[in-house]
């Protein structure tokens, strides 16, 4: 696939388009409790989770070009390796929330991504980290800011029973491409394959993801 890089005018309004998709749909959960195509995951641990990723990226555009993330890269791991150590970091940081009601870490995560939008521009073309030896920028990173949100609005939806698909899709093939250098793209459909590709299943839920045979599976 294309590896241009992500236009700036479309990359700041596809990130706002994300933010606003999670939080118009968070004003409309009746159930914090449904299960969601992340395993083992109800909206109530999936808002925790956008809370604690838009605090990270505000932490590591603050600390860029020397964040947490940016030492990880540095040392040039497998893409299994980073994987595994930041889904371990997702898990240990959710565990430790405190608890609180869906809206309230809805808020959070608007507050940060917020914080994060009104950085982005004037920072744009600083170093975000190195990976393999290539330099991604800010404005690079924006890009795997876009299809977080995106994914997860996405996410959300599918757990109320409603459908979604972001405005620019062909955006965030060239976004992934630059703010997640790590993993590959699937070829095809722009939006199915970032969806495949970030290990979803765009039919979610099928049979066997019914709410009913998960519990029975965890019995």
């Amino acid at each position: 696939m294309e590896r241009t890089p992500p236009d700036r005018c479309r990359v700041l309004e596809c990130y706002q388009d994300g933010v606003r998709a999670i939080r118009g749909l968070a004003e409309r959960v009746t159930d914090w409790e449904a299960p969601t195509p992340c395993p083992d995951w109800r909206l109530i641990d999936l808002a925790g989770h956008l809370r604690c990723v838009a605090e990270n990226f505000l932490e590591y555009l603050q600390d860029a070009p020397d964040s947490r993330l940016a030492t990880l890269f540095a040392r040039d791991a497998a893409a299994a390796v980073l994987i595994r150590q930041q889904a371990r970091q997702n898990a240990a940081e959710l565990a430790v929330l405190p608890p609180e009601p869906g809206p309230a870490r809805i808020m959070a995560f608007g507050v940060s991504a917020g914080a994060y939008a009104d950085l982005m521009p004037d920072m744009w073309d600083r170093t975000h980290l190195i990976y393999r030896g290539t330099k991604y920028t800010v404005g690079d990173h924006a890009g795997a800011a876009c299809v977080e949100w995106h994914l997860h609005a996405w996410d959300m939806a599918r757990a109320m029973g409603e459908r979604y698909q972001p405005r620019d899709p062909d955006l965030l093939v060239s976004a992934w491409h630059w703010g997640v250098p790590h993993l590959p793209l699937a070829s095809g459909d722009p939006w199915e394959s970032v969806l495949r590709s970030s290990g979803r299943s765009p039919g979610w839920p099928g049979r066997c993801d019914r709410p009913g045979r998960r519990a029975a599976r965890r019995r």
